[in-house]
């Protein structure tokens, strides 16, 4: 079986201590605001319009940027994280997975008001580091290691 493989764009949004995440219906997990990137987009571009789109809010990202630049070269946001992540698998075999441009992202308020046909706003929730703590046993290990990560380094900010 060949893998099929897309590029994917996440972004641990935190406001006040806490990260937005919601039950994603089709994976039965756990998810921070994300989706596929586009063709014509860069991985940072794709990270703010997810979060604007299913949120409605607009991301700070905390992406480092290097000053390289020439004719023919510019430097892009760095994801803070880089994961190849398994989405199907039949029979032992992987058939999909997602190459994951992961972000962490500012926000000014926890109004959520996501775009039609979007994740109704009912169905996030914000979780502290506590709650992600609290809620592992629901919760991917991946996601609460970089929701609390993400937490503490806007923080930070």
């Amino acid at each position: 079986m060949e893998t099929t493989r897309h590029f994917v764009a996440t972004v641990y949004v935190v406001h006040d201590g806490a990260t937005a995440l919601h039950h994603h219906d089709k994976l039965d997990m756990w998810l921070p605001p994300g989706g596929h990137i586009d063709r014509d987009e860069v991985p940072h571009r794709a990270a703010v319009r997810e979060v604007r789109e299913e949120l409605g809010l607009d991301p700070d990202l905390v992406a480092p940027e290097e000053a390289i630049e020439s004719a023919t070269v510019q430097s892009i946001p760095q994801p803070q994280h880089f994961l190849l992540e398994d989405i199907n698998v039949c029979d032992g075999e992987v058939g999909h997975q997602h190459i994951d441009f992961v972000f962490y992202g500012a926000v000014d308020s926890r109004d959520i008001t996501p775009s039609a046909g979007e994740q109704p706003a009912e169905d996030w929730e914000w979780f502290t580091p506590a709650d992600l703590e609290e809620r592992a046993e629901q919760l991917a290990s991946d996601v609460v290691e970089i929701g609390q990560r993400a937490i503490e380094a806007v923080g930070r900010e």
